[in-house]
């Protein structure tokens, strides 16, 4: 039989703090003209300071 999930404080609190997560792609051109791309998770506040650091 399968167990039941519980649905407490904690589980509750992970999934708020997991749907305030964003992933940012930044694409970055190398020397031989391919690209590179790196992705990262950030908070949502974070997002605007992210992208500016990005285009720099």
């Amino acid at each position: 039989m399968a167990k039941k999930q519980s649905f407490g404080d904690k589980v509750l609190r992970q999934k708020a703090e997991a749907k305030k997560m964003v992933k940012i792609i930044a694409a970055t051109k190398k020397q031989n003209g391919h690209y590179s791309f790196e992705s990262k998770m950030v908070q949502q506040s974070e997002v605007a300071d992210e992208l500016k650091a990005a285009k720099s």
